[in-house]
């Protein structure tokens, strides 16, 4: 199923090739994603909550096909993982619906796991403007994926994940070929089988979800796998690199009151301290919960936290050992 590593140049002119209008004509008539359900075709006469009840019925069949894909998700999860710990990046690549929500995906781990924000990264075709401007023609620019991959310096240490529902989009097809070509770990998430992003990438995911409700609006189901992948992908991820302790979200950055909350109930969840050891542990500590579980539960001042747990690479289990 896998291609070998090509040239960016080579990628690029395969890539563009491979889209002309009668071929891509073909391959989405072919896509699941695209079917009409004639059976569906008078939902603009039905009653809203009956229109309602039949969307809701089809969404209930999502998680059920994530499930069937999780020893692949497994398999990604684990390789990003394990380039993250030797400095590398989980970088999203798609286009209109799959792009933004990589681009939300990356965009949330910062204030949820304290990573950098430079670590977990979003690309949209079309750019920033893309996530709330839609930028259609964008997909189709498998140079604009090179030129994208090539701005990020890729390393054998990244990890690239395109997102495609149809699995034909070329701006993320392109963009696995490039950062196979590089050397990166890449995945394709489709929601057709045997499309043209799986074969590109070393490991595949294809999360078939069927025919949408509204006909070819993969917003809808498609949309939502893919919001369900990247959840878990990332959060597990996470967990593995030992951004929280147990499930408790001890790298939250606490940046406003709802949040500083949040790492005060953290903490005491965490050790069960009274509430004003807490809230010393946190001021000691410039809010960081994790931090401050350290200095609650080791005993230690808080610059003796903060280098533990720098020796420890962030691992609060393991800084708790030494301690």
């Amino acid at each position: 199923m896998n291609q070998p590593a090509l040239p960016i140049t080579e990628t690029i002119t395969e890539t563009t090739a491979g889209t002309t209008a009668e071929a891509t004509a073909e391959a989405m008539a072919e896509a699941t994603t695209e079917t009409v359900r004639p059976d569906w075709a008078e939902i603009d006469g039905l009653p809203t909550l009956d229109l309602l009840h039949l969307m809701n019925a089809e969404d209930r069949t999502v998680p059920a096909a994530v499930a069937g894909q999780l020893e692949r998700i497994a398999a990604v999860v684990d390789g990003a993982a394990e380039r993250m710990r030797r400095g590398g990046r989980l970088i999203y690549a798609g286009a209109g619906t799959a792009g933004r929500l990589g681009v939300l995906d990356a965009a949330e781990c910062p204030p949820t796991f304290g990573t950098d924000p430079g670590r977990v990264v979003g690309l949209i075709a079309g750019g920033p403007a893309a996530v709330t401007s839609a930028a259609e023609g964008a997909e189709d620019r498998a140079d604009l994926a090179a030129a994208d991959l090539a701005a990020l310096a890729l390393t054998p240490d990244d990890t690239v994940i395109g997102v495609s529902a149809s699995g034909r989009t070329p701006y993320a097809v392109a963009a696995v070929r490039c950062a196979r070509a590089a050397g990166a770990l890449t995945a394709g998430l489709a929601g057709n089988l045997g499309s043209a992003l799986v074969a590109a990438a070393e490991l595949p995911i294809e999360v078939v979800t069927g025919p949408e409700v509204l006909a070819g609006s993969t917003r809808l189901k498609a949309g939502t796998a893919q919001k369900l992948v990247l959840n878990l992908v990332s959060t597990a991820v996470m967990v593995r690199l030992g951004r929280t302790y147990g499930n408790l979200m001890v790298d939250v950055r606490a940046t406003n009151a709802k949040l500083r909350d949040r790492a005060r109930r953290i903490v005491t969840e965490a050790t069960g301290a009274a509430d004003a050891e807490v809230r010393r542990a946190l001021a000691a500590t410039d809010g960081r919960a994790k931090d401050a579980v350290l200095v609650l539960l080791a005993d230690v001042d808080a610059p003796t936290a903060a280098r533990l747990l720098a020796d420890c690479d962030g691992r609060l289990r393991e800084a708790l050992k030494r301690a």
